[in-house]
């Protein structure tokens, strides 16, 4: 079985920053994505030195429960266990894009959000969200955050008010013919022809972890690359001890014990570990 240490020793043994750019479309940004997308994957499924395709596809059925698209979040379900989403920045700085999915501090499987494929991939009620967030330039590898969603990301009912909020104050606009949907409204026959819709979306962001963390860790400048992981400390105590014991006798990799802001009440501090390597 896969899991975040495993995944994190991997990238340490094979810290080699390109990431290969798929050529899937015109669109540079979504090529870049699509590497990155590829190389978490094959993290994860211990697969990046492997080249026969059959192989692989073979090792990913073993590790992976479910793979999705960008429309379609998450991105990836490690089999019995966490769910993980994708995300390539190209600013260190840069908030993330999360467009019609609210932050997810974990994952539902009655979620209106996901497909009936990814509700159906395992007898799952409810996942550890897991962001992986890439920071890319010219398809070089500069920083990987690998942290938890409940490590920054509030309660799923803090987003679903204001999500009903927004689409109860829109459906009540009189004289509009509103019709069901999933986003925030969809208003049909807009014009005297009846021909016109219009779709009502919501487009999400949230801060970087370089920001929202900055109290715990600064992006290092000297550094070609960064790899920079952040989950509670009953997480961490959740992984088998070997891995944990292989993971701490590893010289270049820094582990601290920290404590973070509760995202639900920020006053409060939640012990956390907090896994860097720098080279």
């Amino acid at each position: 079985m896969s899991n975040i240490i495993r995944a994190f020793m991997t990238i340490v043994d094979h810290h080699a920053t390109s990431i290969v750019s798929v050529q899937t479309g015109n669109n540079r940004a979504n090529n870049m994505g699509k590497g990155l997308e590829q190389y978490i994957q094959n993290v994860f499924a211990g697969t990046i030195d492997i080249e026969d395709k059959q192989e692989k596809m073979h090792r990913f059925e073993q590790i992976f429960s479910y793979q999705g698209n960008k429309n379609n979040p998450p991105d990836l379900i490690l089999r019995d266990s966490d769910a993980i989403e994708i995300k390539k920045i190209e600013s260190k700085n840069s908030a993330l894009a999360l467009n019609s999915s609210y932050p997810k501090a974990k994952l539902y499987a009655d979620s209106s959000m996901i497909t009936k494929a990814c509700k159906t991939c395992e007898n799952w009620t409810q996942k550890d969200m897991l962001y992986t967030i890439g920071y890319l330039q010219e398809n070089t590898l500069h920083c990987l955050w690998m942290i938890y969603g409940d490590c920054f990301c509030a309660d799923k009912e803090t987003y679903e008010r204001i999500k009903e909020k927004i689409s109860e104050g829109v459906t009540s606009i009189p004289d509009v013919d509103f019709t069901q949907t999933k986003e925030l409204g969809k208003v049909k026959r807009v014009d005297p022809l009846g021909i016109t819709d219009l779709r009502i979306r919501g487009m999400w962001h949230i801060e970087n972890p370089n920001k929202v963390f900055d109290y715990i860790y600064r992006y290092d400048e000297t550094k070609d690359f960064q790899l920079i992981c952040l989950m509670r400390s009953e997480k961490y105590n959740t992984f088998p001890q070997q891995d944990i014991e292989q993971l701490e006798s590893i010289s270049e990799v820094n582990i601290e014990d920290v404590q973070i802001k509760n995202p639900n009440n920020p006053v409060q501090l939640i012990n956390a570990k907090l896994l860097t390597y720098k080279v």
